[in-house]
């Protein structure tokens, strides 16, 4: 892995921490998701327009991708309804790298050394252990975390062979990020009907949280056009240390020093995976 894909990914994952928290931190974390496909939608159109197409031999995976982000979205807003940003998501997080890796190398004949595969077995055990450190694991989200983070092993796998196909890295995840985006108006107005009432700074929150949740994966699906899927799937799931940090500072959660040795274990992980 070069530098700059080195840092891209860990800034995607700083990134990422940042909009899941501006979800979990939402009154209404259903419309909150809405309103940043709406964003999500306005940004990727323009891209889209001015973007040539990807090659046709991606546009199926442009679409099983959307279809399983819809359902994502859908598992991820259950998740947050029942646990704290500290819990939930280093349960859906911590499983998806082991399950990227998998997938690859039964997809993608991808093969890793044995330092990636310590690496991604540290950033996979130190994520789970950040969720039961000090309580119990609540079977009511327990479900919906496990779910959510099968659906994300299953859409990065499906994203990092859709994107070698593409011949464009930003062709394919701009139409992919419409299609997705698209999904979610609907299901809204099926599943509710009617927005609730949020403040203009809250929808600007969201707005801005669905911005950055593109520029986020965006940068992930242009790793994985050169690099080993479940190494960039691990890099990037060291958001969950950065989740930690911005539940105790932003949303008044615990991070006890059991947290923080969990928290360098991924660390620990990720440097081995840079290796």
């Amino acid at each position: 892995m070069t530098p700059l894909v080195l840092l891209g990914v860990v800034c995607a994952a700083i990134l990422h921490a940042g909009w899941n928290a501006v979800l979990r931190g939402g009154s209404d974390r259903l419309w909150s998701m809405t309103l940043m496909m709406i964003a999500v939608a306005g940004a990727s159109a323009i891209a889209v327009a001015l973007l040539p197409w990807p090659n046709p031999a991606s546009w199926p995976y442009v679409v099983a991708s959307a279809v399983i982000h819809a359902g994502y979205n859908l598992s991820l807003v259950r998740t947050y309804r029942s646990g704290d940003l500290g819990q939930t998501y280093p349960i859906s997080r911590g499983s998806s790298p082991v399950l990227v890796a998998l997938g690859a190398a039964l997809f993608a004949h991808e093969s890793l050394g044995l330092l990636s595969v310590i690496g991604i077995g540290l950033v996979s055990g130190g994520i789970l252990s950040l969720a039961v450190q000090g309580r119990r694991v609540r079977a009511d989200f327990l479900p919906a975390a496990l779910v959510t983070g099968l659906l994300i092993g299953a859409y990065t796998v499906v994203d990092g062979i859709g994107v070698r196909l593409s011949g464009n890295s930003l062709s394919y995840a701009a139409s992919m990020f419409l299609l997705w985006s698209l999904t979610m108006p609907p299901l809204f107005i099926a599943m509710r009907g009617r927005p609730p009432a949020y403040t203009a700074a809250q929808t600007a929150t969201a707005l801005a949280g669905g911005l950055v949740s593109i520029l986020a994966y965006g940068i992930v699906i242009w790793a994985m056009q050169s690099d080993a899927m479940g190494t960039v799937s691990a890099l990037r799931e060291t958001s969950v240390v950065y989740a930690a940090l911005i539940g105790r500072v932003f949303l008044g959660e615990s991070l006890s020093p059991r947290r923080i040795a969990s928290c360098l274990a991924v660390a620990a992980g990720a440097a081995c995976l840079a290796w």
